[in-house]
């Protein structure tokens, strides 16, 4: 690789951003790739810390600014400690949400406003940006319903639907503003048939920086 390749996976919730990513990281491991996989918020020991406190059920009173700069200081925790490491020594990172989640899910879905929020982030990223965001595109209801298969359920989890509805919006006004470097997959097939699609994608950005 002549650099380290950022890729990052976007969706509602129930999306299946966790399972293709895994699949995503083995085959390309197979193909000899050295690759880091993460996650947001989260991925460090600090930026764990900060997940744990954002997701708690008993968090309910959490106020939504407050939210979003949680967000963010984990976020800059983990780049600092995975993200950047690892693109450093040129290797390929795939990570579970980045900062559209925060622009969809606090900005769009919160209302704090878009503009509001990526200027937080702006500060917590100092511009690092995704080489590609694989949006994993699932309705809403099918969402829900695989949330619900899942058992156990975190703060964000238990928001109502109009909710995950708005968070829906808001990646699609993303998805707008964004086109080149947000790639849509259909994630409503089987898991095999999005793990393909998605390689190809992923693929694709890495054939650049060979």
């Amino acid at each position: 690789m002549n650099k380290g390749v950022f890729i990052t996976f976007e969706g509602n919730d129930g999306a299946g951003k966790t399972t293709i990513m895994k699949l995503v990281k083995e085959e390309l491991e197979n193909r000899g790739y050295e690759v880091v996989a993460t996650r947001e918020p989260g991925g460090s020991a600090i930026a764990e810390a900060i997940r744990n406190l954002i997701l708690d059920v008993n968090n309910t009173k959490m106020d939504a600014r407050c939210e979003a700069l949680l967000y963010a200081a984990s976020r800059r925790q983990h780049l600092v400690e995975i993200v950047l490491p690892a693109l450093q020594e040129k290797k390929i990172v795939l990570c579970d949400r980045f900062l559209d989640s925060s622009l969809a899910y606090q900005g769009y879905a919160r209302n704090i406003g878009v503009e509001d929020v990526l200027e937080i982030n702006r500060f917590a990223i100092d511009d690092t940006m995704p080489d590609r965001t694989i949006f994993l595109s699932v309705s809403v209801e099918t969402g829900k319903q695989r949330m619900d298969s899942r058992g156990e359920k975190n703060r964000l989890d238990l928001e109502e639907t109009d909710f995950h509805n708005r968070v829906r919006q808001g990646y699609q006004n993303l998805i707008e503003a964004y086109p080149e470097r947000i790639k849509v997959v259909s994630a409503e097939d089987t898991v095999q048939v999005v793990f393909e699609n998605t390689l190809k994608e992923v693929l694709q950005v890495i054939s650049k920086y060979e």
